[in-house]
């Protein structure tokens, strides 16, 4: 009887106990078997060490890079600081032999390189995108650049440090397994501009966030270990060269201000604002101003860059000399309290980088943003009569960033790992967002306009 009155086994749980029993778990054996031809595969080596060594080279890259264009503005001040004239020499006729050179030699070196290298990864890009990863263009890029700090121009080498990054590691694919595979060449020129960031800026996880927000619109990039492997390979590299480090040492905040207020909304809005009209005169100048130019007689493009030239030289003569070079050593010098920049520095800054940018000569926007952001930050701390301004300035420099590139993440991370801010990860984050919500009612993307406008 009592096997008559024994509940009959549910059916969910005969389909469970079903399905565990057809479950087969891969032996010991097998694994150590596949993991063993792993690690014995001489592809499996090949690719491992090309990889690496591409991130090295690249890390390399950054930091020769970096000391050359240390080198060039540290002539430039001293020249400068010998003669009042020499801006007004060195400016146009630098300017001017930067964009001849640039336009007879080095096709597609002009401008930030990041939107080169953002139409090198596309799927459709084909031969137009392999010719800007041409080893040419980016050795062409770096001495040109340089050439342009040494003559004054408001510019930075951290965009161009991605061109530079995704090249470098372009042509090292030559030597991968399947080296002609297209999604094995985008995969290599993805990880080669992230690791141009992390080393340009020394911050290995802004590197991997900025491959996905600004450089990656596929989640098979996204997802891809190449980028993580060539970004900390980078970043090793370029700490053991130069130590580690953050560019804007560790400024001082007050424990305080790690939550919303109305100083960080109006640095938000302010930031945004400034950041959105910067992209669209930007995207208005190149469209307009420059295509028209280079369709004029008797020297247009050069005639053009000097004028460029002779712009930034009167900027930065009726600024006191604050607007020559990446802005670096002015941004730092507020977040460690050591300089009270005058209210116009943020506007005259990005006047000077718009005239260097629409120049036609190899100009980085990163920088020179950062630096605008500071002083328009520190703007914001004058008006509302704050204590201190170092909070309020490194929070410009977040949001001008993200106002100009609308990369919010990329924004945040780069601003929280160079000033060692992390405690304030909050008011970066709403300011990054806000910043970014506000410029894109005013401007498109400007590095992917960039990219599908210019170079498409």
């Amino acid at each position: 009887m009592a096997d008559d009155t024994t509940p009959a086994d549910p059916p969910e749980s005969t389909q469970c106990r079903g399905s565990i029993r057809r479950m087969s778990v891969q032996p010991t054996r097998e694994i150590v078997r596949t993991a063993s031809q792993t690690l014995l595969s001489a592809h499996h080596w090949k690719a491992r060490i090309v990889l690496w060594s591409a991130g090295a080279a690249v890390g390399a890259a950054a930091v020769g890079f970096a000391w050359m264009a240390d080198v060039a503005q540290a002539v430039f001040r001293r020249l400068h600081g010998s003669s009042q004239l020499w801006p007004w020499i060195v400016c146009p006729a630098g300017f001017a032999a930067v964009s001849w050179l640039t336009r007879r030699f080095f096709r597609g070196a002009e401008g930030s390189g990041i939107p080169q290298t953002i139409f090198a990864l596309r799927a459709d890009s084909g031969d137009r995108g392999a010719q800007l990863l041409r080893p040419r263009v980016v050795a062409g890029r770096m001495l040109l650049a340089g050439a342009a700090l040494l003559s004054g121009g408001s510019i930075g080498r951290e965009g161009p440090t991605v061109h530079v990054g995704a090249a470098v590691a372009r042509y090292f694919g030559r030597w991968m397994p399947h080296a002609t595979q297209l999604s094995q060449q985008r995969a290599l020129t993805l990880a080669g501009g992230a690791a141009g960031v992390a080393a340009a800026f020394n911050t290995p996880l802004a590197g991997i966030v900025f491959a996905i927000e600004e450089l990656s619109r596929s989640f098979e990039a996204r997802a891809s270990g190449t980028a993580l492997t060539a970004v900390i390979l980078a970043g090793v590299i370029s700490i053991a060269l130069t130590g580690d480090y953050s560019y804007f040492g560790q400024p001082t905040v007050a424990q305080g201000f790690q939550t919303l207020s109305i100083g960080v909304l109006a640095v938000a809005l302010a930031s945004g604002l400034a950041g959105g009209i910067f992209s669209r005169l930007t995207l208005l100048g190149v469209a307009g101003i420059r295509a028209r130019v280079a369709n004029a007689r008797w020297g247009g493009p050069v005639l053009f860059a000097a004028l460029c030239g002779l712009l930034v030289a009167a900027v930065g003569h009726y600024s006191g000399g604050l607007t020559y070079g990446t802005g670096y050593s002015e941004a730092r010098s507020v977040l460690e309290g050591q300089v009270h920049l005058p209210w116009y520095y943020a506007p005259a800054r990005a006047l000077a980088t718009l005239a260097a940018y629409l120049s036609g000569i190899p100009a980085g926007l990163l920088a020179p943003s950062l630096s605008v952001g500071a002083g328009l930050g520190q703007a914001v701390a004058d008006i509302g009569g704050q204590s201190s301004a170092v909070p309020f300035a490194i929070l410009g420099m977040c949001g001008y960033m993200a106002g100009v590139t609308q990369a919010p993440l990329t924004s945040l991370v780069i601003v929280m790992e160079m000033t060692t801010q992390h405690a304030m990860v909050m008011p970066l984050m709403i300011t990054a967002a806000i910043a970014t919500a506000v410029s894109k009612l005013l401007s498109p993307p400007l590095y992917q306009t960039l990219a599908q406008e210019r170079y498409a």
